[in-house]
């Protein structure tokens, strides 16, 4: 059996375009996918790890104020139940989560609290006075039992506390009694809203869960998770990592990616080991990765198709317009930039050569695309800064070429006062004020470093400077930084006024490893931010006033 030249060639275009489109499709689909998946699992480790750092600092910095009042009882060494009445009061009116705060004489007899609740009692069977006794106590979340009843309770739901307690005592080292604090619950809620509120207008169906180290009990969450056990294979992991992220089916039969991030503490604060746990369901997580498989699916069908029609058009090439052809074709494939010629007088001859001209400018538009499709991801999005990657890029070709005369000053920067900004005018005039800064760093950029948005209201400019000096010139240009962003901006007929806090670190003075030494400049920048603020300091300087200090304790 024979068959027509042109059925056979358009029945093989079609197939092997087929086959090559297929194959290739699903090649870069798979990767494509698991580097999505990877970015989404990264996404929800990143929101765990956000909202453990929120519940560490605070927890930390209410343990911090009851420490502070601590103190200022006992300046005089004497602990009038008046006098600390007056204080207790004091710091209810300022902290307002402080739900109970107590003074007890050393055998548990409460002598003065705020709002004269459970005075006169006797808490020696708590363990706020057992483990306060001892020494500094934090204890975790627990139902209330004595202040069911004594306290306000709008809502009608059963009231939760973390407690904070310790011993007060003379300057002889006698001890005068325990200060105890019931800290309301409800903050962790306001945190959990702060958290997934910014994600409910891009994200659907994200769940998060504060889980207690101790029965892996569920101290926040969906109603239904509340107090039950939630014991998930990834939080060993998370424990030993601090963070880590999976795909778990869980009690629903339903699968999820999950993203986990261990309670670390903050200072001196040690945390009491929760996991914070952020869930989204697979089919809405993954929704972008079945989307593109499908555009490659339908991507490959109009190649065929498209094929298919060259295959039937190729086959009415018998003479020498074939050969001429088949020699661009040569030339085309060892990467020479020549242009398929016209032919003239045979009609399929020059459908087919205008073809392959519009496949070659296509293809051609199509590299273009890609090399724009590839600048876009090396930049942040609000602000036009590079991101995290072009940095990584940045890093990588600097490094590679680096000599020894040359020094990399990496300043981390933080704004001061963004976040009132955010809370009083809103997150779309945050926006805007990013974008101003953004431009004013870019205004004061120099030539072969870079300005990197990180994240949120964070910055990292690299600099790189051949003089005997990197030191000072990093300190005159973050000095510069300082008081471009201390100039008011105007948005909305708004004027808005903003600080900057820096932090500084030198590669390789400081470390040669380039995470080192972002580390040892977000370490400097929060020396900044307790120190006042608006201003610059380095972490050679940080180490030096360090030294200084256990010099003189010594």
């Amino acid at each position: 059996m024979s068959y027509k030249l042109r059925t056979i060639l358009t029945v093989t275009f079609a197939i092997l375009s087929l086959l090559v489109t297929l194959t290739i499709g699903y090649i870069f689909s798979q990767k494509s996918a698991v580097a999505v998946e990877t970015e989404i699992g990264h996404s929800l480790t990143g929101t765990a790890s956000q909202t453990t750092d929120k519940l560490d600092r605070f927890m930390w910095a209410r343990s911090g104020e009851l420490e502070l009042l601590g103190q200022m009882a006992a300046l005089e060494d004497r602990f009038e139940p008046t006098d600390i009445q007056m204080l207790l009061d004091q710091l209810q009116n300022s902290f307002p989560s402080f739900s109970w705060v107590g003074f007890m004489d050393p055998k548990g007899k409460v002598l003065a609290s705020t709002d004269g609740i459970l005075r006169g009692e006797d808490l020696s069977e708590r363990p706020v006075y057992q483990e306060g006794i001892k020494g500094k106590f934090i204890g975790d979340v627990h139902n209330a039992v004595l202040l069911a009843n004594l306290l306000p309770n709008p809502t009608g739901e059963p009231l939760q506390f973390v407690d904070i307690s310790f011993p007060l005592k003379y300057k002889n080292g006698e001890v005068a009694g325990v200060l105890a604090a019931h800290l309301s619950w409800e903050w962790a809620k306001e945190v959990e809203k702060g958290v997934l509120e910014p994600l409910k207008y891009r994200e659907k169906d994200i769940e998060l869960f504060i889980v207690s180290k101790r029965e892996h009990t569920v101290l926040l969450g969906p109603d239904e998770w509340v107090g039950k056990p939630l014991k998930l294979s990834g939080m060993e992991t998370a424990e030993i990592n601090k963070t880590s992220w999976s795909i778990e089916k869980w009690a629903d039969g339903k699968e999820y990616v999950t993203g986990l991030a261990y309670s670390q503490g903050h200072l001196d604060y040690p945390g009491l080991g929760w996991t914070v746990v952020v869930r989204q369901l697979k089919s809405t997580a993954f929704a972008s990765v079945s989307d593109m498989l499908w555009f490659n699916v339908w991507a490959g069908l109009a190649v065929t198709v498209l094929f298919a029609l060259i295959g039937w058009l190729v086959s009415r090439l018998i003479s020498s317009p074939i050969t001429r052809l088949t020699k661009v074709a040569d030339q085309l494939r060892a990467g020479d930039q020549v242009q398929i010629p016209e032919n003239k007088g045979i009609k399929e001859i020059e459908v087919l050569s205008r073809s392959l001209r519009g496949m070659l400018t296509a293809l051609t538009n199509k590299d273009s695309e890609l090399v724009f499709m590839q600048n876009l991801a090396h930049y942040d999005q609000l602000t036009g800064l590079p991101n995290r990657t072009a940095l990584e890029v940045y890093l990588e070709e600097s490094l590679e070429t680096e000599s020894t005369d040359h020094t990399l000053t990496f300043l981390y920067l933080d704004l001061d006062g963004f976040k009132s900004v955010n809370d009083t005018l809103g997150h779309q005039t945050g926006d805007v004020l990013l974008q101003k800064v953004a431009q004013r760093l870019m205004a004061l950029s120099h030539d072969k470093g870079i300005t990197v948005r990180l994240g949120g209201d964070e910055f990292l400019i690299v600099l790189r400077s051949i003089g005997a000096n990197p030191k000072e010139e990093a300190l005159a240009y973050a000095n510069e930084i300082i008081l471009s962003l201390n100039k008011p901006f105007i948005i909305e007929y708004e004027r808005i006024h903003i600080g900057c806090s820096i932090g500084g670190a030198e590669y390789p003075t400081n470390s040669g490893n380039p995470s080192e030494i972002i580390r040892m400049a977000d370490e400097a920048l929060y020396e900044s931010k307790r120190s006042g603020k608006n201003k610059m300091t380095f972490y050679v300087d940080l180490n030096k006033d360090q030294d200084e200090q256990d010099t003189q304790n010594k």
